[in-house]
């Protein structure tokens, strides 16, 4: 068994580790954005430092090695009114497989709405109206090794659609959780969106040409197809902290503190708490995007409330988190426990 002054002193090394390096920003680079956007309220409103999170279902997106502490089947649902108007949804059910530990499954989108298209020669609109949309599609499962150390993993498929064209791709997701003590530290990390390239196609990119624009008398509306680039996903890797205590029948807290290393953007670290009164009643703050050049994201709160109605029980939580000159985002997460 690893010795826990041991574990602190290796997890302390590791969110260091932003600190110490400097490697060129590829912000922009990457599809499939919306991966990073965090569906769970609970985890939102604690500056979404969640890769120790260890309660409930919304903690697997951080690390899938979560889901091997549920007890029974849980299935939630999470909606976020994104900036720019964006709609973002999130469904996850999770249940026992054997000795798999539990498997889940969960369905993500994102859809902008309608977009003006806009051109060089109509700036105000060309009367036509497009929309990006995203889904992805993922199965996993986590299991506990010993009663302390679990571990996790997912396969996704994603696809992204811009107007008429679109780009598809997999991706997997791997994470590790281990827990010092009961009611003491605990030490996680996780990679995210690791997978392959993608290239956009579809009818947009379908186009008429002129092959020699000063002949004249040949054909000048040859059919021809324009090729993008293969984009990368963004890859993600998380390493973290966390403290959850419970000080007697009444009241518990849980603090939390994130390491990330993307791989288009710039390192950053992520810190957030949570209140909670007899597993009723939760307040939660934390601050995001810490120490990440020319950031907007900032403040978050949230709360929650949980309860019991016969053999079922149930979570609600609510996050709002400050994105500067961006605006504010808001998240909804319900769940339920059967």
């Amino acid at each position: 068994m690893v010795h826990p002054r041991i574990a602190l002193l290796v997890a302390l090394g590791l969110l260091a580790a932003p600190a110490l390096t400097q490697a060129q920003s590829k912000t922009g680079t990457t599809m499939g954005q919306f991966l990073l956007l965090e569906p769970d309220a609970r985890i939102a409103g604690m500056g979404n430092a969640g890769v120790t999170a260890a309660q409930g279902l919304g903690a697997v997106y951080y690390n899938p090695a979560a889901v091997a502490t549920i007890e029974g089947r849980e299935v939630q649902f999470s909606h976020s009114e994104w900036l720019a108007d964006i709609d973002f949804d999130h469904v996850i059910v999770a249940m026992p497989v054997g000795k798999w530990g539990n498997g889940f499954a969960s369905i993500t989108s994102l859809n902008s709405g309608d977009i003006l298209v806009r051109t060089v020669a109509a700036p105000l609109g060309t009367g036509e109206r497009y929309q990006v949309s995203n889904i992805a599609l993922t199965i996993g499962a986590g299991r506990s090794i010993t009663d302390r150390f679990s571990v996790g993993g997912q396969v996704s498929y994603l696809q992204e659609t811009i107007w008429n064209s679109s780009a598809g791709t997999a991706a997997i997701n791997i994470g590790t959780l281990y827990r010092v003590s009961e009611n003491g530290l605990h030490i996680g990390s996780s990679l995210s969106n690791f997978g392959t390239r993608a290239r956009y196609d579809g009818r947009d990119l379908r186009i008429l040409y002129d092959n020699d624009p000063d002949r004249f008398g040949d054909n000048g509306t040859l059919p021809g197809l324009r090729y993008t680039d293969a984009f990368a996903l963004p890859t993600l890797f998380r390493v973290g902290l966390g403290w959850p205590h419970r000080f007697n029948r009444d009241h518990a807290v849980h603090l939390a503190l994130d390491a990330f290393h993307p791989g288009d953007s710039e390192e950053s670290m992520s810190v957030g708490g949570e209140w909670a009164f007899r597993d009723l009643l939760a307040l939660r703050a934390g601050w995001q995007s810490l120490f990440l050049p020319d950031r907007e994201a900032g403040a978050t709160l949230g709360a929650g409330i949980r309860g019991r109605a016969a053999e079922y029980r149930y979570h609600c939580d609510y996050a709002w988190a400050d994105h500067g000159r961006l605006g504010q985002a808001h998240r909804l997460s319900v769940g339920i426990t059967f």
